[in-house]
């Protein structure tokens, strides 16, 4: 089980190798040289948890401060009361493996990714992905829409619009609330992770493999694309947040580190030595896995708090708070 993060990078390098991808969007506007110095505050991470032998790839938090995260292998939701708490296996998706991102509906129900698995590798050709409907209270999780070509990131609009990304890909697909799907919504070669602004203007998505760095794209038209960040190919920028200033917060896989965007084009690092960092997101309420406070999962099957990250009023996206 130990070595199970280790085989991931390797799949994951394997697949990566096999995907043909097309150039980007044209209106994309290009940032200037990063710089990379300690945040402000900055500290080193906390573990407050985790799922041996997992790949954790989904990360968010309900009302109650309880953390809930995705399992690439097993395809399980895992749930967490609060820091240093066990983790508790909750649902399992459709198909048994490939468990992807974590949003909430404005009613509610948790949405769940599902299809993160090796048919990846054909891009977005197959579509089988698909997004699942968890109710927390009673653990009924049930199929909702399907011919995605993944949901490796998802966020949803206040009027319950999804918006999901695929990072071996090139398109992003859209969800209307009645379950029409919109696969080719947007066409942005390895969107990784995604959330929207605090106005549903914006849909902000990592670039992991083709052009690393991070983007936001208009939801009124998706041509228009901003590059607010663009590093080297060791950084590998995946499911990100922002803080309660707009600031997107990205983890880099490969490099270890989750970093604050400051300006377009510059970063900080608010803490480092997390290789195989996946997701990060802001907690909710005011006990346990509380609003403010900073969480990273990876593929190392671990969670840690990032105290540097701190951010008051910031919280897990959640449709209802835009």
């Amino acid at each position: 089980m130990t070595h199970r993060p280790t085989s991931l990078r390797t799949r994951l390098g394997a697949i990566l190798a096999g995907v043909t991808v097309t150039a980007g969007l044209a209106a994309a506007v290009v940032s200037a040289p990063a710089s990379a110095a300690p945040c402000p505050g900055a500290t080193p991470p906390r573990l407050v948890g985790s799922v041996p032998g997992a790949a954790l790839e989904g990360l968010t938090v309900d009302a109650g401060g309880r953390l809930y995260t995705t399992d690439l292998f097993s395809g399980r939701v895992y749930r967490l009361d609060r820091p240093g708490a066990p983790a508790i296996p909750i649902a399992r998706v459709p198909g048994g493996s490939g468990a992807g991102a974590l949003a909430w509906t404005p009613g509610g129900t948790l949405l769940v990714g599902y299809g993160a698995d090796p048919r990846v590798i054909v891009g977005d050709t197959l579509r089988h992905a698909g997004i699942a409907r968890l109710n927390i209270t009673d653990l009924a999780i049930r199929p909702w829409v399907g011919g995605l070509s993944a949901a490796n990131g998802m966020d949803v609009s206040a009027r319950g619009t999804v918006y999901a990304t695929n990072d071996f890909g090139n398109l992003i697909g859209r969800v209307f609330p009645n379950g029409f799907v919109q696969a080719g919504w947007a066409t942005f070669p390895s969107a990784n992770g995604a959330v929207l602004s605090r106005d549903d203007r914006w849909l902000y998505v990592s670039r992991t493999f083709v052009n690393p760095g991070v983007s936001r794209i208009s939801t009124t038209n998706p041509r228009v694309v901003q590059s607010l960040l663009s590093v080297g190919g060791n950084a590998t920028p995946d499911g990100l947040t922002l803080d309660a200033r707009g600031r997107p917060i990205v983890p880099f896989n490969a490099a270890g580190e989750v970093v604050r965007i400051t300006s377009p084009g510059r970063y900080c690092v608010l803490a480092s030595g997390m290789p195989l960092s996946s997701v990060v997101s802001y907690g909710r309420g005011d006990r346990g896995f509380s609003s403010g406070r900073l969480f990273r999962a990876g593929f190392d099957g671990r969670i840690y708090e990032i105290p540097g990250g701190f951010s008051a009023g910031a919280t897990a996206a959640i449709p209802a708070t835009r």
